[in-house]
């Protein structure tokens, strides 16, 4: 623990420094800083490409440099929320293009982290670049391997669209992977790349006597780990496993909206498809293979796929605790409530028992959880989908007999009544627009969720 108290205030800069990549170790070392009138900190992460690369003639360092250069800026969060300066400098030249793509993960990426600590939102941020600000000439296109990835998170979502890629053969890729990811990719049967990103361990310390703390954009990070990585590892499309109801705010603040998912909304996806394709890549292509589709959709086809019930968690309560394959659902935050309420529908009361360990829905101490699901005042900060969608659920369960008179459900069947009626249903299970830039993957993922009931 560090011995002496932090002030945040004592720093009115944040510095985007300098990076290295060791090709012999293949690890990148980020370097950042805080600086103010008294006061100076310095950061490294390392970020270590474990896998090593089947085919070495792939290898692309102009291409691995350019982006790169981007994961360094915007991996830069992590460190910056320590203090949330007023000012970021970049060292060397930036196109003003960079900026807008940055500006956006430093303030709506950031806005759960600025509600939390009590800042402002949305976050003004002044950039510099000591090279100055200049427009740059677009990335050239690389090499079209027709080579498809697929990051997996260990839950339901990332499994739904590995199976529906199948017939594509994908390579699945994982930043820091917990055993129940390496676990999901053996029973898929599909290789996977492994990344360890290492951050300063400083930063903890500095968590613990008084930097600021919170949520930081990690989908952002690790798209942009995946993207460095094509130029390793020879693929030229990333299929990120992200529904559409991840667009929906979490709250609104003063009339901001603030976003737990920012950087997986399709506002985000759409800033990063073109960040990348002008300033690394123009024939690389990052997407989600499931944006048309909504969590109850996603669901449904999950329900279907036994061989991973008993293995995959997405709970972010039981990943902070550690790293032990024996943890499974903590069964009583957001997340272990809208996977089971997204679940419920298409599935027995006894098999979602067996597969939370408990029954979250005959526990009274679960109503006020659920309700907040549905809630404009008390949704979660956490990765859980649109309040419809729970309120459909919730409504569906009211309808069966094996459900209605659990408690949670006969407790909260009207107010999710009054919230939603049979056309909320259909929208939901109707694939919107946004589908993925390769057809095949699109057409794949189609037959496998996009059926309307």
């Amino acid at each position: 623990m560090s011995a002496t108290p932090f002030d945040p205030g004592a720093y009115d800069e944040f510095v985007v420094e300098d990076h290295h990549f060791d090709e012999a170790t293949r690890t990148l070392r980020l370097s950042y800083g805080l600086s103010g009138p008294d006061a100076a900190l310095s950061f490294t992460e390392e970020i270590t490409f474990l896998t090593a690369p089947a085919d070495h003639s792939r290898w692309d360092p102009a291409g691995f440099s350019r982006a790169v250069t981007q994961l360094h800026r915007a991996a830069g969060v992590s460190y910056y929320k320590a203090a949330a300066p007023p000012a970021i400098t970049i060292r060397g030249s930036v196109d003003p293009d960079d900026l807008v793509a940055l500006g956006h993960l430093y303030d709506e990426g950031l806005r759960e982290f600025a509600v939390t600590n009590g800042l402002p939102v949305p976050r003004n941020v002044e950039w510099r670049a000591s090279g100055g600000v200049g427009a740059e000439a677009p990335a050239p296109p690389g090499e079209v391997t027709n080579q498809l990835l697929v990051p997996i998170g260990g839950g339901k979502d990332s499994m739904v669209l590995i199976e529906a890629a199948r017939p594509l053969a994908p390579t699945l890729f994982a930043v820091n992977p917990r055993p129940v990811m390496t676990t999901l990719a053996d029973l898929a049967g599909r290789p996977m790349i492994e990344v360890r990103r290492r951050l300063d361990p400083q930063l903890g310390e500095l968590n613990t006597s008084g930097a600021l703390n919170g949520h930081v954009p990690i989908t952002a990070i690790v798209s942009l780990i995946a993207v460095a990585g094509s130029f390793l590892y020879g693929y030229d499309t990333i299929a990120m496993a992200v529904e559409r109801s991840a667009s929906e705010e979490t709250v609104m603040v003063g009339g901001v909206s603030v976003n737990h998912q920012y950087s997986k909304s399709q506002e985000f996806e759409a800033v990063l498809a073109s960040w990348v394709s002008r300033a690394i890549d123009p024939s690389l292509t990052i997407a989600s293979g499931l944006r048309p589709y909504s969590e109850l959709a996603i669901a449904r086809a999950f329900a279907s796929m036994t061989r991973y019930h008993a293995t995959f968690c997405s709970c972010n309560s039981v990943f902070r605790l550690g790293n032990d394959r024996t943890l499974s659902w903590c069964g009583n935050c957001p997340k272990c409530r809208f996977v089971a309420l997204m679940l419920a529908p298409w599935m027995t009361p006894e098999d979602l028992t067996a597969m939370f360990g408990r029954d979250l829905f005959d526990d009274g101490r679960q109503v006020a959880g659920f309700a907040a699901l549905m809630s404009d005042d008390d949704k979660p900060f956490e990765c859980v989908g649109e309040r419809r969608e729970s309120a459909v659920a919730m409504s569906m369960l009211g309808d069966r007999p094996e459900w209605r008179d659990r408690v949670v459900v006969s407790s909260l069947v009207e107010m999710a009544r009054n919230l939603v009626g049979d056309d909320d249903l259909v929208a939901l299970m109707t694939p919107a627009s946004g589908d993925f830039p390769r057809r095949d993957l699109a057409e794949a993922v189609a037959r496998t969720i996009g059926r309307v009931p």
